[in-house]
């Protein structure tokens, strides 16, 4: 599998493209993609915001700010933990999308708050059990933010976060009840 990390040398923060580009090739490999799917990871490291997205499927194409792969407590550097965090919970929704049995979602910029993070938890619930350490009560709490603090949306983040063989309608359906539950 081809993996390309742009930059390939950075000078703004302390990251190395070829430890990047092992992170994702692991990655692949562990959550089932087709080994010769091409990926690009362009990373913007004139900003130390978060964000990461994938802005193509076909071709594979992750766009990430520096922030979204930096250790918290070393600013500038690279955090392995973190990179995996952010890198396998798209590489999983880019696995959903490329499943023709989980359906049609959305574009990411359609999706409704409360449908993305419903997704997100199923990834990274998935990414947890292949052993990468992931940030249960984070996700937890994204959960209810976007889904109410009730017993319905803590029983519907548990139904996602140790889920598998999920469709697209599957999680909008769970999503939905939680939603459902919220006091009018």
């Amino acid at each position: 599998m081809p993996v390309e990390v742009r930059p390939t040398e950075f000078s703004m923060v302390f990251f190395d493209a070829a430890e990047i580009q092992g992170i994702v090739e692991q990655l692949v490999s562990e959550i089932g993609l087709p080994a010769d799917l091409a990926v690009v990871v362009d990373i913007d490291e004139t900003t130390p915001m978060g964000r990461a997205r994938v802005a193509s499927v076909d071709p594979l194409v992750i766009t990430a700010e520096s922030g979204a792969f930096e250790d918290v407590k070393a600013p500038r550097r690279l955090s392995v933990p973190g990179t995996t965090d952010v890198l396998g919970k798209l590489l999983f929704s880019v696995r959903d999308r490329l499943d023709p049995a989980f359906g049609d979602p959305p574009l990411d910029d359609d999706l409704t708050l409360a449908q993305s993070s419903a997704w997100e938890t199923y990834c990274v619930g998935r990414l947890g059990r292949l052993g990468h350490p992931v940030q249960r009560q984070r996700r937890l709490y994204q959960f209810r933010n976007r889904h109410g603090f009730t017993d319905a949306a803590d029983a519907a983040f548990d139904q996602l976060w140790t889920a598998d063989g999920l469709t697209w309608a599957d999680i909008t359906s769970i999503s939905d009840g939680a939603l459902a539950a919220l006091p009018a």
